[in-house]
């Protein structure tokens, strides 16, 4: 696996409940240290208290504990990337279906999905719903996946002279979604086929639609002041920004700033050239109730020869033979060599994590509520 001693991605997230009685949010940033790939899911619950927060929940259980698996092999990942995204997004969906089959109370329960996977420079997406993917780059900020809601045909309608822009703004239709993940048929997806190179110095945000309520020149502005600040810096001012706001109607807020370092952009002649080790996904494994048996019950009364149990064993006994005692230096060399590793493992590089198959540990998955 290629390192760098820069650390490839700054990453921090955000979280508020906004002026909402509950938190129906759900978001979980993937980026080990010094790894060369990570990721992010968001999903924005609707259906109020009743089910929305346990739909963005589940949605990100699903997606997050499968791409985990497959982000053990970012070539193969990226060999098949697209159908990978959609295959995770479609057993989100059928988890929802089958937990509203078996919970009729959380009929109408659904989310948003965005997924932003990064391996080195390379950003593949799948979006489904109104949350946005933003970049900043050169001091512009553009909307990179698509608006699965009836804001971009309304605004169609005004760039077309056939509504009033303050009309527009206000409609009561503007944020319908027309795809969201409800254990239905998904009416529209967005999953490019290939992926979207960055840049040194871009800033990726991954988002819902309450970082919205500040404008795209507001978001801009924040970044192109905070753009050389570290990416906790950058949350923290969008979040302030927010708060200057203090709207009455202010949505639940959760996003992630994404922002790619040199470390991050490799140059196709250093890039693999082939297919890693494919990572086997480990068997199921299923409990077994031991069989009992039982043993001949011991005589009590006298005996005049060996037990039929014993008379069989007999030619399988062997007569104990002790060991010889190990030579001095040899005990020495034996109890020397743990202390040895020790002391190698703790004289690590510890500015790169060791990211070895054995060590390397998947983060716990904390959905704030």
């Amino acid at each position: 696996m290629w390192r760098s001693r820069e650390p490839r991605y700054d990453v921090a997230s955000g979280i508020s409940q906004g002026a909402r009685d509950y938190q129906e949010d759900a978001i979980t940033a993937d980026f080990p240290v010094g790894a060369e790939a990570g990721f992010v899911v968001l999903a924005d619950g609707m259906g109020g208290h009743a089910a929305g927060d346990v739909a963005s929940k589940i949605i990100l259980t699903e997606v997050f504990s499968e791409l985990k698996f497959h982000f053990a092999d970012v070539v193969a990942f990226e060999a098949r990337a697209p159908e990978i995204l959609r295959s995770v997004a479609d057993l989100a969906n059928e988890t929802l279906r089958q937990h509203t089959r078996s919970h009729p109370e959380t009929e109408g329960m659904g989310a948003t999905l965005v997924v932003p996977a990064l391996v080195e420079n390379r950003l593949w997406w799948i979006s489904i719903g109104d949350s946005p993917l933003f970049l900043f780059r050169n001091g512009r900020l553009t909307q990179l996946n698509e608006d699965h809601s009836m804001a971009p045909q309304i605004d169609f309608m005004v760039k077309s002279g056939l509504m009033d822009p303050q009309v527009a703004a206000n409609h009561p239709d503007r944020n319908c979604l027309i795809s969201v993940l409800m254990g239905t048929r998904i009416p529209k997806i967005d999953c490019p086929t290939r992926p979207f190179e960055l840049k040194a110095g871009d800033i990726v945000v991954c988002a819902s639609d309450g970082l919205q309520f500040l404008t795209d020149a507001q978001i801009e502005r924040v970044l192109h002041k905070a753009r050389k600040a570290r990416s906790t810096e950058i949350a923290e001012r969008l979040l302030e920004e927010l708060t200057r706001l203090d709207d009455p109607d202010q949505d639940n807020i959760s996003f992630t700033v994404i922002k790619v370092n040199d470390a991050s952009v490799r140059s196709p002649q250093d890039r693999p050239a082939g297919p890693s080790t494919a990572v086997a996904r480990p068997r199921r494994l299923t409990t077994v109730a031991p069989e009992h048996v039982r043993l001949p019950s011991q005589q009590t009364g006298p005996t005049t020869g060996p037990t039929p149990l014993a008379a069989a064993l007999a030619p399988l006994v062997a007569t104990p033979v002790p060991l010889a005692a190990p030579l001095p230096e040899a005990r020495a060399a034996r109890a020397a060599r743990p202390v040895i590793e020790a002391v190698q493992e703790s004289n690590h590089d510890q500015s790169v994590e060791d990211l070895s198959p054995v060590r390397l540990r998947p983060r716990r998955v904390t959905v704030i509520k």
